[in-house]
């Protein structure tokens, strides 16, 4: 399965101190990224965090969010995600025309 995604990432909520430094002044900075199936309220499928270790996850410790994104692309079919709120508008207006009442 291939995808392209969009995100950005909030350069301020970076702990400085889990930065990694490489060969010839490179930098790295680990993250993971979710990819979520539904747009959220705001119409991202996307979110990015910090990494957690196994202690981390086993405490439930919550997770550093850094930044969000959406999915542009899935397997040669461009996406559009709408918010999740009005997607739950649209299914709410579509049914509300299919009846036949007079009110």
């Amino acid at each position: 399965m291939s995808e392209i995604v969009n995100i950005s990432i909030d350069l301020n909520k970076l702990d400085a101190s889990k930065e990694i430094k490489g060969k010839n002044g490179a930098r790295y900075y680990n993250l993971t990224v979710n990819i979520n199936d539904q747009a959220n309220d705001w119409g991202k499928n996307v979110a990015v965090c910090e990494p957690q270790t196994k202690e981390q996850r086993q405490a439930k410790e919550q997770k550093t969010f850094v930044g969000n994104g959406v999915s542009v692309w899935r397997n040669g079919e461009t996406l559009k995600f709408e918010k999740a709120n009005q997607q739950q508008s649209n299914t709410n207006n579509a049914a509300s025309q299919d009846d036949d009442l007079p009110f």
